[in-house]
Order: C-alpha cells, then structure tokens, then sequence
C-alpha cells in the first residue's frame, strides 16, 4: 500500500513539473508569452513631414492601448510605392495601412469627393469638429465594400492660388491667368469658374513650366509651396483657403477583419487621438513656410472677404449639388 501511495506521489509530482514546463515556467498565460503582431504603415511623405508624425503617433498609441500585442512599423518617403500603388496593395492586404490624400479615394468612395468642394466649411473650427465627429466617421464608413477602411482625417491644409504675373485680391483679378491643376473634373471647374484657365499638370514639372511661362502659377496650401520651391518663381501668394481635401489614414478590410471588436475600438480611438499632434506639426510646418517666403521675397496677399469669391465658384454648387447635396448639408449644418 505505501509503495503505491508513493508511485502516486511519483506521477503527481511528474504531472506538475510537465504543467510548469509548458506553461514556461513564469506563470504566464500563452496570450502573454506571444510576440507582437508587426503591422506595416505606408507613408509617402519624409520622416519629419506633419502626416508622418501623425502617424508615428498613432502608431505609438495603438501599442498602447493594444498592451505591446500589436506594433506599427510607419514606413516614410515611399518606401513601400507610390500612392496609387499603396492603395492598391493596401486593399490586397499586402500592407497592412496607409495614409493618402482624399482626393484619389474618390475613386474608391465617390461621397468622399465632397470635401472637394470650394469654399466647404465656415472655419478650421466648423471643419473640424465635423470632421473628427460623427459626420466624419460616416463618411469614412462609404468605404466599406472597397476593401478599404477609413480610420480619422489628418490636416492637409488649404488649398489656395499663386502666381508669377500679379497680386491676386478678388476673383476679377484671376482673369486670363494660366493656373496648373490637379487632374481632376472639379479642380478644372473651380479655377475656370474663377475665371482664369486650367491647366492639368504633373506637379514636378510645375516649377519649370513657370519659370519658362508655360503656365502663370498655381495652387497648393502653404507648406507645398514652399518645400517645392514653387516661391522662387512665382512671388504672388493668395492666402484665401479656397479647398482643404484632408489627408486619410486607412486601414486594409483584411487586417480590419482580423481584429477583435476590442482591438478594433482600440485602432478607432488611437487613430482620432493622433489628430491632435499631426494638426499641432501642420501648423508649425505653414508658419515655419510663411516665415521663410516672406524672407524670401514672396508676397503674401491676405483675403479677409472670402463671399465674392463665395458668389464667384456658386457653378460648381449648381452642377454638383445633386451629387454632393446631403454630405454638403451634413457637414456644413
């Protein structure tokens, strides 16, 4: 009897020593002992750019709030491809989330082009609170069956004219001007409703075409402006925020669909809670690129009156009301 009580006692004390083994010895559970999920960021612009810092950020708090189990690598200065090829291996699943310009989404969400529109909001506030609010989550929502998946705006700007010719003041002082412009319908409609004429153009080539008077300028926010040396050339800077298309950052429905409802809150809230910090490196990139063309020699001519201009682009309302009318309700009201 005691030699089988002290058998027993042998294969207890196994069992227990092969439970410790596998459980590694440290009393952590398996879901702790796992090695973090790496993700890959697409970032087109440099280290140091405001969308990268954004990024970076939001990077930092999804590692956070996900307690080490996932870690964003922000890959920058296209090192994973060119927009339009990140986007497409980001709805393959291939990378796993980007951050890209509105503008080309349009393809993939045809509601997001209203934020295209000329003139859209009131002020940076209006703008703003709509677009980090829930207005803005619904219109990220039109994604869904593109295999993308929008996660929060970052700040791009305002958009606005310059040129080489003359200081440009009121929309009467646009007339015969040649302007480069993306190539898009509404970019063409906007700056022909304002009376000057349209000219699609890569933008590395715009330099060139305005120092050879190709083209008479163009338009872009402040920070563009600058860095593309686009002031050396064309002196006259019409400070007067016509279009402020955000910057997206977007998720891939296959990494989407492979979170839990937990890590998905976790991604949604790290994503609105990294605005903040891009919006504060964007404002000091546009001060830091006034600063510097003004010393430069540019002018800067300030709009204070935005409604003849306003009344000058309300074509572009008319021929896209019918489109864009609810989002245009939604965001403005």
């Amino acid at each position: 009897m005691n030699k089988k009580l002290l058998s027993l006692f042998f294969v207890l004390i196994f069992l227990v020593i092969v439970l410790a083994a596998c459980d590694g010895g440290s009393g952590k559970t398996s879901g702790d002992s796992e090695e973090p999920i790496t993700l890959r960021l697409a970032e087109n612009q440099p280290e140091d750019y405001p969308t990268t810092i954004g990024a970076k950020e939001f990077a930092r708090l999804v590692e956070e709030k996900t307690n080490g189990r996932y870690k964003i690598e922000v890959y920058a200065g296209g090192q994973l491809g060119e927009e339009k090829s990140v986007i497409e291996q980001v709805q393959l699943g291939s990378i796993d989330l980007t951050r890209v310009n509105a503008v080309p989404l349009a393809e993939f969400s045809e509601d997001i082009g209203v934020l295209s529109m000329p003139y859209l909001f009131e002020d940076e506030e209006q703008k703003w609170k709509k677009l980090n609010g829930e207005v803005g989550q619904e219109l990220l929502s039109t994604f869904e069956g593109s295999n993308l998946v929008g996660l929060a705006f970052y700040d791009s700007g305002e958009r606005s004219f310059y040129n080489s010719v003359r200081p440009i003041k009121t929309p009467e002082d646009m007339e015969g001007l040649k302007l480069r412009v993306q190539n898009s319908e509404i970019a063409i409609d906007i700056v022909e409703a304002l009376g000057a004429s349209a000219t699609p153009m890569e933008y590395g080539e715009v330099y060139s075409a305005i120092q050879t008077g190709v083209i008479d300028g163009g338009e872009n926010n402040l920070p563009s402006y600058y860095t593309a040396n686009h002031y050396e050339v064309a002196k006259y800077f019409t400070d007067n925020g016509y279009q402020g298309v955000p910057e997206v950052l977007l998720a891939s429905q296959q990494l989407w669909d492979s979170l839990s409802d937990k890590d998905k809150k976790a991604f949604r809230e790290a994503a609105l809670e990294s605005v903040p910090v891009q919006r504060e490196a964007w404002a000091e990139l546009v001060k830091k690129s006034r600063k510097t063309v003004k010393e430069n020699g540019s002018k800067i001519i300030k709009v204070d009156d935005i409604t003849p201009w306003r009344e000058a682009v309300q074509p572009i309302y008319d021929k896209y009301g019918d489109k864009y009318g609810e989002w245009i309700d939604k965001l403005t009201k």
